[in-house]
């Protein structure tokens, strides 16, 4: 940790007209919202059908969540600026340039965690009809918040968000930002999962969606507010654009699962989501432009920052208005326990065809692995036009994992993998066994170093520069060395699995998300320390390596008669609540699971051991011919001996 005052002081402070503009927009905004509250009434409420908490509690849930969707914006784009424009020194300290953002993101996310402590007790008044003022002086806010997921989801944004503020106010460091990003968009996007986007048909498509939207909204939010504070460059502009871009890529099919066509213009949520999908779509156009302009003549275009910035606080507001009420689509919907669960019908029992044939498009995780395939073919073709060459079987291996994990992810592997205890356990096998360890082979750091060019000396880190200091930090060592990643690959099966963590993340489709996100993860870390090619964490010995890899083998095993024997229903709630009608007993399912959990390791157990071996046989290659290159040199051992007794003897006289 390091203390602010090491950090020089800095530069003036910025126009006060632009941060007179910005506070006069979100007043505006949040005044125009409590109208809206105060016109609308309890139209909310009679729509579903809840009973009215009264004006006062929709006011404040109206304001609450539009600030603290604002305050997270900020936080997590002016880390994301600080990130791309920043100059660390030699310790890694960011620069005074990036210092005001800094502060930026650390108020930010202080308003942000006090925020969300609030709006836990007003989300649950909420959610049970009744004012916040008579919540408080029950006796009955423990039953309220349990009962309300929105209330849950802003106790991690309050967590997360004072997590981000205490190490912004302790360290300057450029890794801590970083790290940091972790936290604060599992934030941004927590109660956005628990809302409109998580119920009814299709809801697996709208929670990825929303998932993305979310991040890229408040990046996009925070850097133009950033930029329009203290100027933004050409490399911050590129930013923008892709977070416009994918802004715009998922919030409309969002805007369209959410609002059929016939209420676009009918209902009041639907009209809010033209006028965020038009100001930003305008606020996109303008990047591109900049961007286009910035590019031959190097001019800024702070204007275009302010201009930006205010649209998408207006964004905030009616993306805030419209997470407060029920979607359209679900209003004219009758739900099935399919919708609820699910999001997608299952009418047959899975075999081989519907397996392969039944696809669910999974927006984050299948988009990642062909976007993951696609840049890792763009630089192996880039070095091979440079002259250099790259080992195929790298890149085979590479591609077997991208290739995997969109199968596991968007097949009927994850569409059953949701419904059924058995084909999950397989999907899961999948993700924390096979797909990391081919990944791990494709040494993905080290093409991205070699074709990644480095920053100019006394210019600004860039992405070669920053991957560098990701690999060397602290942080990396800690959770790829070989004994924290082996606790976390073994403990994290039996913490999910063995508590009620599974019946919780199983419910939802956020819930699946996490645990492949968490599985592939948990899985590349260990492997990586095992048979990595990359730089990254002190590798152990082979043979310790070996051994390592054979210690997990029992836990695996444990794990699987353990999860055969059982009398109790892993996850018994959910499955029970789907009813799937082909499905005989949860009983024999799990069993079978179990029986996958305890077979499925040995293919990619021998696959690692015939990697590992085959690494150890090329050092001792490159050993032996080092040690024969010196032998040239040096006809005998005596020779080497007196060379290097000499060269000891010359340091200490010089001494």
């Amino acid at each position: 940790m390091t203390d602010t005052a090491a950090v020089v002081a800095p530069p003036a402070a910025p126009s006060k007209a632009i941060t007179a503009a910005l506070l006069a927009a979100g007043g505006a905004v949040l005044a125009a919202l409590t109208v809206y509250v105060v016109v609308s009434g309890d139209s909310k409420y009679l729509e579903t059908g809840d009973s009215p908490a009264g004006l006062t509690t929709s006011a404040l849930m109206q304001a609450g969540t539009f600030l603290g969707t604002l305050c997270g914006g900020l936080c997590l784009g002016a880390i994301v600026y600080i990130l791309v424009g920043a100059r660390p020194d030699s310790r890694g300290l960011i620069d005074a340039g990036v210092f005001r953002v800094h502060v930026l993101a650390e108020r930010a996310a202080a308003a942000w965690a006090v925020c969300a402590m609030a709006m836990v007790v007003v989300s649950a008044a909420d959610d049970a009809g009744v004012s916040v003022i008579r919540l408080i002086t029950s006796s009955a806010i423990p039953d309220a918040v349990a009962a309300d997921q929105r209330a849950a989801a802003w106790i991690v944004t309050a967590f997360c968000g004072l997590l981000v503020a205490l190490f912004l106010r302790w360290s300057l460091l450029w890794i801590t930002h970083a790290v940091l990003v972790l936290p604060a968009a599992t934030a941004v996007m927590a109660v956005p999962v628990t809302g409109n986007a998580a119920t009814g048909p299709n809801h697996d498509y709208a929670t990825g969606a929303v998932i993305m939207f979310a991040i890229a909204a408040a990046v996009l939010l925070g850097t133009k507010v950033a930029a329009s504070l203290s100027q933004g460059d050409r490399r911050l502009r590129i930013v923008m654009v892709i977070a416009g871009g994918v802004a715009l890529g998922y919030g409309m099919p969002l805007l369209g699962l959410l609002v059929p066509a016939r209420y676009v213009l009918t209902t009041a949520y639907g009209r809010w989501g033209v006028i965020a999908a038009v100001l930003l779509f305008a606020v996109f156009i303008s990047d591109a432009v900049a961007l286009h302009r910035q590019r031959r003549n190097g001019r800024a275009y702070q204007r275009v920052d302010l201009a930006g910035a205010l649209a998408m606080i207006a964004v905030v507001g009616a993306t805030s208005a419209m997470a407060v009420r029920t979607a359209p689509a679900l209003l004219a919907h009758r739900f099935t326990s399919w919708d609820v669960y699910l999001g997608y019908e299952l009418p047959d029992p899975p075999n081989f065809v519907t397996l392969l044939s039944m696809w669910r498009w999974d927006i984050v995780i299948g988009a990642a692995a062909v976007f993951a395939a696609a840049a890792y073919l763009i630089a192996v073709i880039g070095l091979r036009r440079r002259g250099d060459a790259w080992p195929p079987g790298r890149t085979v291996a590479w591609l077997i994992g991208c290739a995997a994990l969109l199968f596991v992810s968007s097949s009927g592997v994850k569409a059953y993998g949701s419904a059924m205890f058995s084909v999950h356990m397989g999907e899961h096998m999948a993700l924390n066994m096979f797909i990391p360890v081919v990944l791990v082979l494709g040494a993905p750091a080290t093409l991205a170093l070699r074709i990644l060019p480095a920053a100019p000396a006394g210019s600004r880190p860039g992405p070669r520069e920053w991957l560098l200091t990701v690999l060397q930090s602290k942080f990396t060592g800690f959770f790829a060395h070989p004994a924290t990643a082996f606790v976390i690959f073994v403990g994290s099966l039996y913490l999910v699995y063995f508590t009620p963590l599974f019946g919780t993340l199983a419910r939802y489709h956020w819930g699946h998300e996490l645990m492949s996100a968490h599985f592939l993860i948990t899985g590349y870390l260990f492997y990586w320390g095992i048979i990595g090619i990359d730089p990254g964490p002190r590798r152990l010995p082979f043979l310790a390596r070996l051994g390592l890899l054979f210690a997990v083998m029992p836990f695996h095993a444990f794990f699987g008669i353990a999860t055969m024997s059982m009398t109790s229903i892993i996850g018994k709630t959910f499955y029970g609540h789907l009813g799937l009608p082909w499905l005989e007993s949860l009983t024999r399912d799990q069993w079978l699971g179990g029986a996958i959990a305890w077979g499925a390791g040995e293919v990619p157990v021998l696959i690692v051991v015939v990697a590992l071996i085959t690494q150890w046989a090329r050092q001792d290659r490159r050993d032996s011919a080092r040690v024969d290159r010196q032998s040239d040199t040096y006809h005998n051992d005596d020779d080497l001996e007196a060379y290097n007794a000499m060269l000891r003897e010359l340091s200490r006289t010089r001494r």
